[in-house]
Formats: structure tokens, sequence, C-alpha cells
């Protein structure tokens, strides 16, 4: 600490020595200023870095689609009418196919008011039901497919319950495999199986209804009794609880009865899509790579320190800074490797155990014919097409065989290059939820940060030096006076 209490500041000598010490610590702290530079620039290469890192990130979550066999084999399907809808699986065959349905599926449900009776209009649902209904059981069964059939269900009415508090506990109770409500338009009570079909000959059965639904909600003893679908594939009968049914890899919706050829094939359109969506981020990646290497470096822009900033305009340090960051990975090692090790990747051929589609340009997909481009990739896209049509399996393993060697799939090489890359990178400038000890360029930062505090500490050193110098002149000088004082107030006392 400098001891401010000792420092004479220019009344024996008549100089600012404030000034004049300010003056000589801004030419001490030269040195310091270049160290704060190259700690910015330095963290400037390490975001640049990070940000390098995560576009590769982004980039490398797209492998997954390109991985599956489904964005190369995926079926599409159609249906002729509205009587049902389609869509269609990898295992779906490709062809023709026609159905006819007679019935759709229902379910079994039970309604109040068949005799007659009503609650009457303006019923509120929500009021709390009366005191002699507490305590009261209520209690059913209901079919399902389970060798367990029927499940019984029951529980008691509490106080304050309303009706529209017992349907709804009707339907807890029961897992949500039976609803019941009240609407109030038609003045009935309704329950149902929330599941369509018919699963014990004869109609779905609520049995073991008692003097709650009967006499308290007057729902009927019969029911309307659940209903399979019943249709036909080339007029041979099927039948299927629900009005949704999986055929040979397709999923089949039966809306109305009717009949409806279906088709199938495969999805050309889809599998291009995505190689093309894949292709253009790729292409994207490489400029941004080419971007950071072919930057331009302006070494007469250092990074502004916090002192430097305080004298310029936000548009002048917008400026400098916008030269300042340029170049920050120009000619990087890393980068141009990364650029390097894909752009050979596409090159390389894949052993095909068909001797086909052993290369990219086998499907159309080739780089471009300007070296400048750096690597971007071009299709053609009617010769991929043609391959996907002929052949989508072999055009998968073309791009995503995941053997090792020389089997080894281009986009899992391509994949394999990103991933080292990033790995290099994270040796190199770490990521935001690391320490500094833990990374290349952290460890160099933290050891920057050490000599500029050392620095500091010199500096201060420095500066108490120089005060005590001119503090020292100072007293000389005082002292001088004093005594050039004493020495002419006796001399001119003589003189008279």
């Amino acid at each position: 600490m400098i001891n401010n209490n000792m420092r004479m500041t220019g009344f024996a000598s008549g100089m600012d020595i404030n000034q004049m010490v300010k003056d000589l610590m801004q030419a001490e702290r030269l040195p310091l200023q270049k160290m704060e530079q190259d700690q910015l620039w330095l963290t400037q290469r390490r975001d640049a870095y990070r940000e390098v890192n995560t576009k590769l990130l982004e980039f490398d979550n797209k492998f997954l689609d390109m991985r599956m066999s489904s964005t190369y084999t995926s079926k599409t399907a159609s249906s002729s009418s509205d009587a049902i809808s389609v869509t269609a699986s990898n295992q779906a065959t490709d062809g023709n196919y026609s159905f006819e349905v007679t019935q759709l599926a229902s379910a079994a449900t039970r309604y109040s008011g068949v005799d007659g009776t009503a609650f009457g209009q303006g019923y509120d649902a929500d009021q709390a039901l009366a005191a002699e209904y507490v305590g009261e059981e209520v209690s059913f069964a209901y079919h399902d497919q389970s060798p367990d059939s029927p499940k019984t269900v029951s529980f008691t009415i509490q106080d304050g319950e309303s009706l529209n508090d017992v349907l709804g506990r009707i339907s807890e109770e029961s897992g949500g495999a039976v609803r019941a409500f009240y609407d109030q338009n038609s003045d009935r009570v309704f329950m149902e199986r929330t599941e369509t079909g018919d699963f014990n000959q004869g109609g779905l059965e609520f049995e073991g209804l008692n003097a709650f639904f009967t006499d308290t909600l007057n729902i009927s003893a019969d029911e309307q009794g659940g209903k399979d679908a019943e249709f036909t594939y080339n007029d041979i009968a099927m039948t299927s609880h629900s009005n949704n049914y999986q055929f040979n890899g397709m999923n089949l919706t039966f809306n109305s009865t009717g009949s409806a050829n279906v088709s199938v094939s495969h999805d050309v359109d889809g599998s291009v899509d995505k190689i093309k969506e894949f292709v253009e981020q790729y292409n994207e990646l490489i400029d941004f790579m080419n971007e950071k290497v072919g930057e331009e470096r302006h070494r007469d822009y250092p990074p502004l320190t916090e002192d430097q900033r305080k004298d310029m305009s936000e548009r002048e340090i917008e400026l400098w800074e916008e030269r300042s960051k340029s170049g920050e990975l120009r000619n990087d090692g890393i980068l141009r490797s990364a650029l390097s090790g894909m752009r050979s990747a596409w090159y390389e051929s894949v052993d095909n155990p068909n001797g086909d589609l052993s290369r990219m340009m086998d499907v159309g997909i080739t780089t471009t014919s300007n070296w400048r481009q750096g690597g971007k990739l071009e299709i053609d896209e009617t010769k991929l097409r043609e391959k996907l049509q002929e052949n989508p399996s072999a055009v998968h393993r073309l791009f995503s065989n995941s053997d090792e060697g020389n089997s080894r799939g281009i986009l899992n090489r391509v994949e394999d290059v990103v991933e080292s890359t990033r790995d290099r990178i994270r040796d190199r400038a770490g990521t935001a939820t690391q320490t500094e000890h833990q990374y290349t360029m952290g460890r160099e930062l933290k050891n920057m940060a050490e000599r500029m505090a050392n620095f500091e500490r010199r500096m201060q050193q420095t500066e108490q030096r120089y005060w005590d110098q001119f503090t020292a002149m100072e007293k000389a000088m005082q002292k001088y006076n004093e005594q050039a004082s004493f020495m002419m107030q006796n001399f001119g006392g003589g003189m008279q």
C-alpha cells in the first residue's frame, strides 16, 4: 500500500508532483496494457473456438436421422376413400390393397331416462347431493380383453359431493375404462366404456348395477352393447375391437362404412428431402468454418482495454471491435484439419457386399467444381432418386453402415471427424462449465492473470518509490528554503 500521509505534493518546489507521478506511471504501465490486450485476444479466440464447437454440436445432432434406415426406406400410403385413413411403416409391402368396412366398432353405453323419468330441466349437477345419498355405495363391473374380466369398481359417496363429482369418480376409480357424465340439454346421464368392441359375446354389460344407478340415476338395466368393427380384405371377413387396425405394416383407421383401395409405395420424395436438408446444413457448416480460417487479421487493431474505451464513442468502439475480432482463428490448424478430414471422408469408397454404390458419386453427390467453396457438396437429384427407387437399403448402407474399417459408412466417417474436432477444441478452449485449469487456454489465461497481478504489485512499489523520491526532494528543498529565508533575514538585518 502507498503511504499517502508521507506525500509532499510540490509546496516547496512549485512543481505538480501528482501529474509528474501520473505521467511516469503511465509510461511504466505500458507493458501492462499490452498484457491486458493479449489476455483479451486470448479470451476472444477461446470464445471463437467455443462458437465453432457449438456449430459442430448442432450439426452432429443431425447425424441421428441420417443413420436411421427410415430415412432411406420410409413408405407412403394413400386411400381412395374417406372411409379408411392409412399410414404406412417401413415394414409395409409396396402394392395395392382392397378393403370394405361394413360396421364400425362402438362402445357399450347406458343412459338414464329410458322409462320417461328425468332430472328436470335446470337441474344443477354441481349441487351437493341430499344427505340420504351420503355413504351410499356406487358399484358396477365392466368387461375388457383381460382374462380376469369382468372387473368390479366400487366406492361410497362422500358428504358434499355433487352428481358431477360422483360421475367424475366413476372415471377415476375405473382408471378411465368407464366414463360417466350428465348432459343438461337432454337431461340424461350417460355411462359408457371408453374402449370400443364386443368383449363378451352378446354385448358388453355393466354387471352389478346397484340401486344408485337404477333408482337414483334411472339408468336402464338394458344397454347398447359394444360392437366390433367388421370389414373385408379381398372379400375375406375380418373383425377388430377398435376402429384402428394394423395390417401388413399399415395403420388403418376406419372412419365410416364403405370400400377403399389402399396404395403403398416407397417415399422417395421424403428421403430426397431429408438428404437435401442434411447436405444444405453441411454446406452451411463448411461456409462458416471456411470464413473463420480465411478471415483477415488486423494486428493494428488489438482488443480495447476498459481505459481505452473511456476515450472513445460507441460507434468508434463498434468499428474498432469489428476489425479487432476479425481473424481470431485465421489458418487455425484444428479447423483446417477438420475441413480436410471431412472432405476426404466424402471421397472415400465403402466396401459394399453387392459390389455397387461404393462412392457418394454413385448416388449423385459430389463436391462442387469450384475449389474456392472449400469442399461444399452438390446433388444430382435425378440420380439420387433413381438409386433410392432401385435399392434404398444399399443407399442406406453407403451413407450409414456402422461397421468399422473399409465397410464404414460415409456419414459415420464424417461424424468421426466432427467428434474428433470437438474433442480437440474442448481440450484447447474448454466449455462454459469447466474451470480454467481443465483446458489449455484456461491455464494460459490463469498464468496471464497471475503475471498481471504480479506486475500490478510491482507498479505499486514503483509508484511508491517515485513518491518517496519526490517527497525527499520536497523535504530537501523545503529545508533549503527555510535556511535561505533565515540567512536573508539575518543578512538583511546586518545591512540596516
